[in-house]
């Protein structure tokens, strides 16, 4: 080794004295070269390749100058003027073709001349003289590089023991600026800046500066360094930590806090709650898995979850208050006006419950129109029992997994609604409300009618199996209330396993109770107004309920009262000389003829009555989900087509109805002589019924049809004040109808005095209430004779 170095040292000495004025030049594309240094090279292009060789075979000289822009094929313009000439010391030839050399370079050089432009390239140089100020200040620059390269040696790995003492062993201020600038973290452009620059001073202070910057570069570097090494300690720690932890609990059976872990508060009460079989099988598996489980895992979570619900759940029978009818009538006719089946149903059901002392729940569904009290009727159900109470909506509900839970597999699942009211109510015996049971409907995610079928039959629900629990519950002490606007839509499986309740609408003179009883206070309550700060007059009231408030329920009608609060507070609130506002206390009196300055115009008058005043028109009365109506039937007759046109979006049992009243028509006109056959055949019957957007069907309308068939034929108007409802056969037979209470509470509202019913109905009018019936005339008729001699007096 030591042999090869005296012949480099030899071969470099006189170098410095022997350099030729013509340089081929080899294109660098990485960072220059700057003298002084001992460096390999690898040439890959073929044409350097050959041009190396031809000048080590020469005189062993190369001038290396770094390339501006990187591109494949470069000449000498591509190249910067001022590069470094450097002797080959040794060529050793690559399997590739290439040759890797080792240089030592000498001098900076300047091109001065090209002479050949492309490869291979070769120019005449002009070689720089360092600009050597030996100065007390580059004396100082060059202990100033040394001591802060020292710095950054000791801070960067990167840095080896031979580059320290090669630094330290170079004299020459300009070498030594050089030997730095080619060891630093440089941009290349700015390596390139210092090569150029031949002032020895002012490459020494550029050199500096660079230093400088990767001093402060390594600061940073070693701040970062710093903070993660922290985080990664503050981990470790952490986990020894918890892990130490952990295996204390373990030991104590408790937390640090001397408080029960999760594990031991959930088996002591599964413990406590006794349990047996399939279910504690079940919780000591969970248990036995919950107690290995690292918390910082998803599944302790769902397990926790899990533990959690059930041992929240009344597992056990709760304590039965003592039930008192008295009590429990009283509760029922302060909170509720009429009603009366319903109560009564209650009541009955209490006695049982008291005589035989069973606490099995049971199932009723109260059938109404909108805003006639089902609803709030549950809540006096559950207090007049002395139960808690929970409601929940079905309406819209397509997912029989609201009823009956989601998988635990799923992420987000949770209990489906009949164990999370248990879990609410924290009893097993309590008065569960579903609301709009007509209004659910089946999907690709099940059929919740279907899953409400196992909750509701008393044979399956001692073992109710919710998907989230996956455990039997008894529910069968839960007593169910169901509500619903129509029983149409209602699957027969479910209507069978429940009692059923109708509630009619109001009349006029019910709502006016209602009012007085219930919505005012609650409204003067709610608006902020004192108990008789609002006064009405019973003709007030009772125009409300005729004029603006026409609804089976008592819905619409407590929002006129709301509307007519909101602007008596308005008016109260009035704004003194001093523009502070100030609330003036005294007491309004409601009349009639006040309800137009607070409710505006009526939305109902006497000409929106529906009136049979001329011929081939009747009154009929229906019963829909929103309680009962009244319908006017029109009929006319015009020369054209034979046959019958009907109008008015008809079902088809209405559809079928009309046909049989129509053909029942012709028949008895034509037998008496009224009309000739040929009549029919010249001459269309139109049959409308108004409101044509609602659809109607059903088959009550018979009797109707056929009278304004008739009407229309014999040119007679029906008696006034007459309304009809009864279905009707081909013989003439007048068959029973349903919601008899609607339709007369219908006619009642539209000022009918007298209403035509099937005589099979007859039983019907003992379950109307009087109240109701007062004022109205039934005439029972078992033929369609019967009614046309009442209607027309035939």
């Amino acid at each position: 080794m030591s042999s090869i170095d005296d012949d480099i040292i030899n071969t470099i000495v006189p170098g410095d004295q022997m350099l030729p004025e013509k340089l081929t030049i080899i294109p660098l594309q990485g960072r220059p070269i700057f003298p002084g240094i001992f460096s390999p090279l690898i040439i890959n292009s073929e044409e350097d390749v050959k041009a190396v060789e031809e000048a080590y075979n020469k005189e062993g000289f190369i001038g290396i100058s770094m390339v501006k822009n990187e591109k494949e094929n470069t000449s000498l313009s591509d190249l910067y003027t001022v590069g470094t000439a450097a002797r080959i010391l040794k060529k050793i030839n690559l399997p590739d073709g290439g040759i890797n050399i080792f240089i030592s370079t000498v001098k900076r050089f300047k091109v001065s001349k090209i002479i050949n432009l492309s490869a291979p390239m070769v120019a005449a140089v002009e070689y720089l003289e360092e600009e050597e100020n030996n100065t007390f200040e580059v004396r100082a620059l060059t202990r100033a590089l040394i001591s802060e390269m020292k710095e950054v040696s000791e801070n960067n790995p990167l840095f080896t023991e031979e580059m320290r003492m090669n630094m330290v062993n170079i004299d020459n201020p300009g070498k030594i600026a050089d030997f730095i600038a080619s060891i630093l973290n440089v941009d290349k452009k700015e390596q390139q800046k210092i090569l150029e620059t031949v002032n020895v001073r002012s490459r020494m202070e550029q050199v500096l500066v660079f230093i400088k910057k990767e001093q402060e570069l390594l600061r940073v570097q070693k701040k970062i360094q710093s903070e993660i090494n922290d985080k990664v300690q503050k981990n470790q720690r952490e986990f020894f930590l918890r892990e130490e932890l952990k295996a204390i609990q373990e030991e104590l059976g408790e937390n640090i806090d001397g408080s029960a872990t999760d594990y031991q508060k959930f088996k002591a009460k599964i413990e406590e709650l006794n349990f047996e079989g399939e279910i504690k099988e079940s919780l000591d598996s969970e248990l036995s898995k919950f107690s290995l489980m690292d918390p910082n895992y998803s599944e302790y979570i769902v397990t926790r979850n899990f533990l959690e619900l059930v041992t929240s759940l009344p597992w056990k029978k709760s304590e039965e208050e003592p039930l008192e009818l008295n009590k429990a009538k009283t509760i029922l006719e302060n909170e509720h006006f009429g009603l009366e089946e319903v109560k009564k149903r209650i009541i009955e059901y209490l006695a049982v419950r008291k005589m035989k002392k069973d606490s099995k729940g049971s199932i009723l569904i109260l059938v109404g129109p909108p805003g006639v009290g089902k609803t709030s009727i549950g809540k006096s159900i559950a207090k007049a029992m002395n139960k808690p109470f929970y409601r929940f909506s079905v309406g819209g509900m397509h997912d029989e997994s609201e009823i009956k839970g989601h998988r635990r597999t799923y992420i987000g699942s949770m209990p489906g609604k009949i164990i999370q009211g248990l879990k609410i109510t924290k009893s097993n015996s309590p008065v569960f409300l579903i609301d709009e049971v007509d209004k659910m409907s089946a999907s690709a995610q099940g059929d919740p009618s279907a899953a409400l079928l196992e909750v509701l039959d008393p044979e399956q629900n001692v073992s109710f199996r919710d998907n989230y629990l996956d455990l039997p519950f008894d529910i069968s002490n839960v007593f169910f209330i169901l509500t619903a606007n129509t029983l149409d839509t209602i699957p027969s499986p479910l209507l069978d396993r429940a009692e059923i309740i109708q509630l009619s609408g109001y009349i006029d003179q019910e709502k006016v109770e209602i009012a007085k009883k219930y919505l005012i206070p609650k409204n003067l309550e709610k608006n902020g107004l004192k108990k008789n700060q609002v006064k009405y007059t019973k003709a007030a009231l009772l125009k409300i309920a005729e004029e603006y408030a026409r609804e089976s329920g008592v819905r619409h009608y407590e929002k006129q009262i709301d509307k007519i609060h909101r602007k008596i507070v308005t008016d109260l609130i009035t704004q003194s000389e001093d523009g502070k506002e100030a609330v003036k206390a005294e007491t309004i009196t409601i009349d009639q003829e006040d309800l137009y300055k607070y409710l505006g115009k009526p939305d109902f008058d006497e000409s929106q009555i529906k009136t049979a005043d001329q011929s081939g028109t009747a009154i009929g009365l229906a019963w829909t989900s929103m309680g009962g109506d009244t319908l006017l039937i029109e009929a006319v007759s015009f020369s054209g087509k034979s046959g019958l046109l009907l109008t008015g979006q008809m079902g088809d049992v209405m559809k079928e109805s009309s046909q049989i009243a129509f053909n029942w028509a012709r028949k008895y006109v034509i037998e008496k002589g009224i009309k000739e056959a040929s009549w029919f055949e010249e001459n269309t019957v139109h049959l409308h019924i108004p409101e044509g957007a609602t659809p109607k069907d059903g088959p009550s309308a018979g009797i109707t049809m056929a009278t304004t068939f008739l009407s229309l034929f014999l040119n007679k108007t029906i008696k006034p004040h007459l309304a009809m409802t009864g279905e009707l056969s081909l013989t003439g037979q007048v068959l029973p109808i349903g919601g008899l209470r609607e339709k007369t509470v219908a006619a009642k509202r539209n000022k009918i005095k007298t209403i035509i019913i099937p005589k099979a109905n007859l039983h019907d009018l003992e379950e109307i209430p009087e109240n109701v019936k007062k004022g109205i005339n039934f005439m029972p008729v078992s033929n369609v004779m019967e009614v046309m001699k009442i209607a027309l007096g035939i």
